[in-house]
């Protein structure tokens, strides 16, 4: 995504393009690895210090209920964030932490039944394991 695709997404979906939101979503759109707040104002900050923790705070707040960046939770762990591009799931690993990306694939929603009057916005998969990192390695040997 380049300058003006970036700048024309936030005008598109009601946001003004200030200097701060302009590089807290370019930081995203250059990192897909599902960078922290923490980790995002940092790098941010650097380029422009004038960009303040609470600024770089509300630009995510405001960006994520733009619809442009999807909030990651984790249990325990610092929220993720991911500029929205290609839909995609998730993936957790329970020892390291890491966020990875999936390949999307439809998700059946509930059955009206369990959903109740709930009003059902989106389904999205959060998988939950061990990374290729962090899997034991099986090593075979040779029985002859």
């Amino acid at each position: 995504m380049n300058v003006e695709a970036i700048k024309q997404s936030l005008e598109d979906s009601g946001l003004r393009c200030t200097p701060q939101r302009y590089a807290v979503m370019a930081f995203l759109v250059r990192h897909p690895s599902h960078p922290t707040a923490a980790e995002i104002f940092e790098s941010v900050n650097r380029v422009n210090p004038r960009c303040s923790r609470a600024t770089t705070y509300n630009n995510l707040r405001d960006l994520v209920h733009a619809g442009l960046v999807r909030e990651v939770a984790i249990e325990g762990r610092a929220a993720r964030f991911d500029a929205k591009g290609m839909r995609h799931h998730h993936f957790i690993c329970d020892r390291c932490g890491v966020v990875e990306d999936m390949d999307w694939y439809e998700v059946a929603p509930p059955a009206p039944d369990s959903r109740g009057k709930r009003i059902l916005r989106d389904c999205e998969l959060i998988f939950r394991g061990l990374c290729e990192k962090c899997a034991p390695r099986r090593s075979f040997r040779s029985t002859s």
